[in-house]
Formats: structure tokens, sequence, C-alpha cells
């Protein structure tokens, strides 16, 4: 089969949870003889480059700017035009994919991951709105990472006859040597002291870690925040007028042995985010895989799916920082909680978040997508 995946990034570079989600798909599409595509920005170059990753061919297309995270890319409908492909794999959202899909109109059967609603950016949803309206009437099969984000998106409910919910998953075999980090793990624990909270993510506005700082005044432990992004200067500032000090560690982008390290490290993980676009929670999956347990934050979407409240972790009201304190405090103060959790998230982990089973049901998603155009016929 010819599969293209259109997405705004891909990884790598750019360290995100759906750039990464992306490639695990395309690599494990080209192991199983599929012939793969990734048509993707050139993440601020403004020149094309088309490169074969592990199989993987990478058509990155020249970024002139960005405009509410999204890039500006002139030449990706043309290169999408050339593309001949059985089935498109979309993640959504991804203006410059949408914009070229809608604009070419490839022969081929549609596929979308819808990942979130429009959230910060709705001010653009009169102008946008039609754009998302378009491609979910044409798409096939829609994907959806838990039951809460179709029943609480608009754009989706009409839609529900061809959703299908495949939860998120990740590749568990990266943390098979999380045993073989314990003098790592010892040597940051000593740097940042403890007991440990660790965040991993994209510091953007929506993961909510102003209020993560705010309830580090009175979490009777140390923050460590792996990771960069648009926030990271404002967040730098927050830290200093709220006094923090060694209190919270800034570790910026760091590489896997490192990002297993930290988690070895940890005592807590936490995902404080504040609005509906953080629609899972990837990082979150990482964590339970490697027994970590984790407080996050209830937004009606997939969030409390994968951590669920008093058995992987805890969940608590968003944009709170008294609660998320509490909840940390809470945790940090009972190794016998911590166990009994960090044990119950690498169970769930292995049975409903590997990507494995989100293999499978992406396979299931193609066969139905395929089978319905053949019905069609």
């Amino acid at each position: 089969m010819k599969i293209v995946h259109l997405y705004k990034d891909y990884h790598p570079p750019t360290r995100g949870g759906i750039e990464q989600l992306v490639e695990s798909m395309a690599t494990r599409q080209v192991r199983a003889g599929h012939e793969v595509t990734v048509l993707t920005s050139a993440h601020g170059e403004r020149h094309d480059r088309d490169e074969i990753i592990d199989g993987v061919r990478v058509l990155r297309m020249a970024e002139w700017a960005r405009f509410a995270s999204a890039p500006l890319c002139p030449g990706m409908p043309l290169a999408l035009s050339r593309l001949r492909a059985d089935l498109f794999h979309m993640q959504f959202p991804s203006p410059p994919g949408e914009v070229s899909w809608l604009t070419v109109r490839p022969r081929g059967e549609l596929v979308v991951s819808y990942q979130s609603d429009i959230v910060r950016q709705k001010a653009l949803l009169p102008v946008y709105g039609p754009v998302v309206r378009a491609i979910l009437a044409r798409a096939r099969v829609i994907l959806a990472s838990a039951d809460q984000n179709i029943e609480r998106s608009a754009f989706l409910r009409p839609h529900r006859d061809k959703c299908m919910v495949v939860p998120l998953g990740v590749d568990l075999s990266r943390f098979a040597g999380l045993d073989r980090q314990k003098d790592a793990a010892a040597a940051l624990r000593a740097r940042y002291g403890g007991p440990l909270v660790l965040f991993v993510g994209r510091l953007r506005a929506y993961k909510g870690l102003h209020v993560l700082l705010e309830s580090m005044t009175h979490v009777h432990g140390r923050l460590v925040i792996v990771g960069d992004g648009p926030e990271r200067d404002a967040l730098h500032a927050l830290h200093a007028r709220l006094g923090l000090g060694d209190r919270v560690h800034f570790a910026g982008d760091v590489t896997d042995n490192w990002l297993l390290a930290h988690l070895a490290a940890a005592d807590v993980g936490v995902l404080p985010s504040i609005l509906p676009s953080e629609a899972y929670g990837m990082e979150m999956v990482e964590m339970l895989a490697c027994g970590v347990p984790v407080v996050c934050t209830e937004l009606g979407t997939g969030t409390s799916y994968v951590n669920q409240h008093e058995v992987t972790g805890l969940v608590v009201p968003p944009n709170d920082s008294q609660a998320l304190a509490a909840g940390l405090n809470r945790l940090l103060a009972d190794a016998a909680l911590r166990a009994r959790m960090g044990a119950a998230g690498r169970q769930r982990a292995h049975s409903h978040l590997s990507v494995e089973a989100m293999m499978r049901g992406v396979e299931r998603a193609y066969e139905m997508a395929l089978g319905r155009k053949r019905g069609h016929a």
C-alpha cells in the first residue's frame, strides 16, 4: 500500500507528541512492507528537502513564516499533487496539510486523526471552520484518541458514524533499559534534590506551566521541566518573580538517554494543562510506562482516560494551583501510594497504550477506509 502522512512538523527534529507519533506510525508501516511518504514543513528552513529516514520518504517543504503556530509552506500543494497514494493520513489540526489537500483533492482515501479542537485560535474559526468541516466531510474514517474527544467536539459529533476510537500509543521498548539508568538517575537527584516532580513536553501556553510554577510555592519537593518552546522566556521570568530559585530547574530539550534518566529519577509526573488543546497527553503515557504516577487536570478530553483518577495517579481541576499542589503533595508524601499507582500505570501502558495496540487500530481504520471505497464504487 502507498501511504502519505500529512502533518505540519516531523520528528526529528521537532520533539512533540504528534510529531513523534507520526514518525512511529510511518516507520512501522515501512517495516510492514508499505511505501510511506511524510509531507511536512521544513521547520524554519527556506528550502525544500527530500530525504529518506528509516525507510520513510520525508518531503520537507520550504517554510516562509508561521502564523498561529501553523507553518506557511506555499510549495506544499504542488508537492502533494505529485504524490500518488492509496491512502492519505492527516493529523488534525494541521492547516498546511488541510489547505493543500482541499486544493489538490488527490486520488486516494482520506483518514483523519482528529487530535483536538481549535481552542486558542478560536477567533480564526469563521475562516478556518469551513476548512475543518470540508475535511471531515470528505474523510472516510476519523480517528479520535478517546470517546470524550468525540462527545465534546461540535465538529466531530455530526460524524459519529465514521469516528473510530484508537488510543494513541508509545513504543514501550524505549523504556526497556530504564533499570540501566540507576546511576544517571542518582546523579540527577543529587543535582536537583528531591523528592522530584517531573514535567516533560513542549512549553506552550495551554500546558498550564504558569499554574504549575505557582503551585510549586506550596509543593514539598523540587520540579524539573524537560522541554523547550515559545513560553520559555515568560516561564523563566515568572520563576524569578516567584522566587523559586533551585526548587525549579529548566532542563531544556534532552537526548533520549537523558530523558530516560529523568524518568527514572522522578517520584511523580505532572501534566498541568489548562485548555482542551491537550486532548490526550502522550507525555503521561511515557511516565506511566516507567511506573511514574501522574497528577493531571480534568479537561473533558482524553487526559483522564490516560491517567485514571485514584488508579494510575490523580486528576485535579485545571487552572487551580492549590488543587495541583495538594495532589502533588499527597503523592510525594506517600511512598506506598506511589508504588501502587506506579505499578497500575505500567500495567495500563502495556495493556492499552502501546504503539502495537495503536497500530492494530490504525490498520483497522485503513481497512475500513479502503473497504468503504470498494463498497461505494
